[in-house]
């Protein structure tokens, strides 16, 4: 089992480390207080000491799990195109969640951090 984020990519197939890879960049980008951690075999940030946000690879998918179904509920209508499931984000390679998406899931999920 990976004991961090780098060696969980090196396991995942081509197209999906690179779909991750660059959701790992948006959310360094989007959330630069954040610390990155191997949590339930996947990668995960973690916000002020606590579970932030993390995703990970499928056979046929990756997921972006946004570890909020209020955040989900709030941003519904956006996310119409994926499927979705309580707290996440289901993609592909060849359609990922748009960067200005991910971004408001992101600045969701802080305000919902700091608010706790």
């Amino acid at each position: 089992m990976a004991t961090t984020i780098d060696e969980f990519l090196a396991g995942v197939p081509e197209d999906q480390r690179n779909a991750l890879k660059h959701l790992r960049q948006v959310i360094r980008d989007a959330a630069p207080a954040a610390t990155e951690a191997i949590a339930y075999g996947v990668p995960a940030f973690r916000l002020n000491g606590r579970p932030f946000v993390s995703f990970g690879a499928a056979k046929d998918h990756c997921s972006f799990y946004v570890q909020s179904p209020e955040v989900m509920q709030a941003h519904a209508k956006e996310l119409a195109g994926f499927r979705t499931a309580k707290g996440t984000v289901h993609f592909t390679p060849d359609s990922p969640i748009p960067d200005d998406l991910v971004r408001r899931l992101l600045h969701a999920r802080i305000a919902e951090s700091e608010a706790q």
